[in-house]
C-alpha cells in the first residue's frame, strides 16, 4: 500500500473532526474522499499535507511511519495538495507560477527561457499541454486548474489531492480535467478527490471513502456503488426527490433592458443585455464563468453602475441606485463570491446572520440579543449548519457551512425578488437537496428568482426558463423542459442551439 492513515484523530478542544480515521491508498489509483460539510474531509487531507498535526494516529507512507510539520515537508514526501482556492500570482506566467520556488538560473537571475523550456516539455510529459508563456491573469478557470496540477508535478509529486477540483470549471473543463487525472493515474500518479460531484466521483474514482460527523462510514469499489448508495452513507438516510409545479404567470419583478456597461477593450462587457423574470419563476443564466453574468448581477444588484440602458424592480426604476435602496425596493441576494460578497470573515456566526435583519431586530436603536439568536439558531438547526456555536467567527467555518448560512440569511429577507448565485457552491448532497427545496418553495409562493449557476443539472432542475450568456450578450433562450445540456453547451460556446 502506498500511503496509511491508521486511526487519524483531530479535535480542537471539546470540538472531533476526525475519529478514528483509517484511509488508504494505492499507487496509480483515484481515490474519491466524500461526505457532508464539515465532515472533516479537508481537515483529514491537511493532515497529511502537513497544515495540521493529528492529535493521534499513524502515517505510513510505503510501510514506514512518517509526521509532517509543514507542506514543505509533505512535498519532500512528494505529496502534492492543488486548493480549492486557487493559489497562482495572476501577474506571473505560467511558467513563472510552475517554477516559482525551483526557478533555474543563469547566473545570479532567472532564466526565463529555460522555465519556460522546462514547463512546456512538463505539459507534453504529462499530456497537459499550456502555452509557458501566457499569464495566469489571461488564463481560464480550467487553465489555471491544468497550472495548479502542474506545478504540484514539477515539485515531484506522486500522492495529489485535489480539493473540489471541478467547483468553477465549465462542463467542457469538466471533461478536460477527468481525462487528464485518468491518463496520469496511468502514468503512476495516485490522487485523492475531495468532491461533492457524485456522477464524476462515479466516472473517474477507483474507490470511494465517505466520511460523516467525522467517522468514516463506509469504503466501497466504485464499480460496486452508486450515487444513491452514495448519498445514504453521507446523510445517513433517503435523500427526498423534488417534485416542481407548473411556472405560475404573474407580474413582471425584474425588468432589465437593454443594460450596457462599456469595457476597457472594444467589447462591452454587457452588450445590451434585456431580461424579464416574473412572480413565480425561476429563471436560468447560464455561461461560461467571464461570460458577463458578473457583471449583469452586479448591475442589477446596484455593485455596478451601467453605461446605457435601465433596471426596473416592481415596476419602479432603480437604474443607478444604491445597493441599500434596491435592497429595500425588494432584492435579496446570495453572491456567487462567499468570501468577496456575502461574510465578514473576522465577524461571528451570529453577526454574519443579522446582516440585513438587523431593522427587525432592535428598538430604540438596541440590538435584541435573544432575538437574533433565536433567529441564526433556527437557520442553523434547519441548514444543518455545523458551528461550535453562534459566536464562533465565520473565518472557522467550513465554505459549504458558511454557504448555508449566507443561504439561510437571504432567503429569510422574504423579498419578492432573488438573486442566487451559484447558491450550492460547495456544499453537499444533504444541503443541496435543502437549498433546492427553499428555493423552489419561494418560486412556488410567487417569488421571482434569477438563478446563476455553472452547474447545468442545477439550471435543468430548478428553472422554468434558461438564458445562456456569450460574450456579454444573451444568445439564446429555452424552455427548460425540453432543453438539453447540449443544447445549452453549444449556445455556451458561441454556437446556434439545434433541435
Amino acid at each position: 500500500m502506498l500511503l496509511e492513515m491508521e486511526k487519524i484523530t483531530k479535535s480542537y478542544g471539546n470540538v472531533t473532526a476526525n475519529s478514528d480515521v483509517c484511509f488508504t491508498l494505492r499507487k496509480g489509483e483515484i481515490h474519491a474522499l466524500v461526505g457532508e460539510n464539515g465532515a472533516g474531509k479537508t481537515t483529514l487531507m491537511r493532515i497529511l499535507y502537513g497544515m495540521e498535526s493529528p492529535t493521534s494516529g499513524e502515517i505510513r507512507l510505503d510501510g514506514k511511519g512518517v509526521s509532517f510539520a509543514s507542506p514543505a515537508d509533505a512535498i519532500a514526501h512528494k505529496i502534492g495538495m492543488v486548493h480549492q482556492h486557487f493559489m497562482l500570482f495572476p501577474t506571473f506566467t505560467i511558467a513563472e507560477n510552475i517554477v516559482i520556488g525551483r526557478e533555474p538560473s543563469k547566473g545570479i537571475g532567472f532564466d526565463r527561457q529555460a522555465a519556460a523550456a522546462t514547463v512546456e516539455q512538463l505539459g507534453k510529459q504529462f499530456g497537459m499541454p499550456v502555452d509557458p508563456r501566457k499569464k495566469v491573469a489571461d488564463c481560464s478557470l480550467g487553465l489555471q486548474q491544468r497550472v495548479e496540477i502542474l506545478k504540484v508535478l514539477h515539485q515531484g509529486a506522486e500522492i495529489i489531492i485535489l480539493d473540489e477540483p471541478t467547483g468553477v470549471l465549465t462542463p467542457l473543463e469538466v471533461g478536460e480535467l477527468l481525462v487528464a487525472i485518468k491518463g496520469l493515474a496511468a502514468q503512476g500518479k495516485s490522487f485523492i478527490l475531495i468532491s461533492h460531484k457524485l456522477q464524476e466521483i462515479m466516472e473517474i474514482a477507483d474507490r470511494i471513502t465517505v466520511l460523516r460527523d467525522g467517522k468514516v462510514t463506509g469504503t466501497v469499489e466504485a464499480k460496486d456503488t452508486d450515487a444513491e448508495e452514495l448519498s445514504r452513507l453521507m446523510v445517513g438516510r433517503e435523500l427526498i426527490q423534488l417534485s416542481r409545479k407548473a411556472a405560475g404567470t404573474g407580474k413582471p419583478v425584474l425588468e432589465a433592458d437593454n443594460v450596457t456597461i462599456n469595457g476597457a477593450r472594444t467589447k462591452p462587457l454587457l452588450g445590451g443585455v434585456s431580461l424579464q423574470v416574473n412572480e413565480g419563476e425561476i429563471v436560468g443564466i447560464a455561461g461560461i464563468s467571464g461570460n458577463g453574468q458578473s457583471e449583469l448581477i452586479q448591475a442589477i444588484s446596484g455593485l455596478m453602475k451601467i453605461d446605457g440602458g435601465s433596471v426596473k424592480l416592481l415596476g419602479q426604476d432603480v437604474t443607478g441606485a444604491t445597493v441599500k435602496t434596491i435592497r429595500e425596493r425588494g432584492l435579496a441576494h446570495i453572491p456567487e463570491d462567499r468570501y468577496q460578497w456575502g461574510v465578514a470573515k473576522d465577524a461571528t456566526v451570529m453577526e454574519n446572520g443579522l446582516m440585513g435583519h438587523a431593522g427587525k431586530h432592535q428598538r430604540y436603536g438596541v440590538l435584541s440579543g435573544p432575538g437574533i439568536r433565536s433567529m441564526v439558531g433556527e437557520w442553523v438547526s434547519r441548514f444543518g449548519i455545523k458551528t461550535g456555536s453562534l459566536s464562533t467567527k465565520a473565518q472557522y467555518l467550513s465554505g459549504g457551512n458558511l454557504q448555508k448560512l449566507i443561504v439561510a440569511r437571504e432567503l429569510a429577507q422574504k423579498t419578492p425578488f432573488l438573486i442566487a448565485a451559484e447558491p450550492t457552491r460547495g456544499v453537499d448532497v444533504g444541503a443541496m437537496e435543502i437549498i433546492h427545496g427553499e428555493l423552489l418553495k419561494k418560486r412556488d409562493e410567487g417569488g421571482a428568482i434569477l438563478l446563476v449557476s455553472s452547474e447545468l443539472t442545477e439550471i435543468l432542475k430548478l428553472s422554468d426558463r434558461i438564458l445562456v450568456m456569450f460574450e456579454g450578450r444573451i444568445v439564446g433562450e429555452l424552455a427548460a423542459d425540453h432543453a438539453t445540456e447540449e443544447q445549452i453547451s453549444l449556445l455556451m460556446a458561441g454556437g446556434k442551439a439545434v433541435g
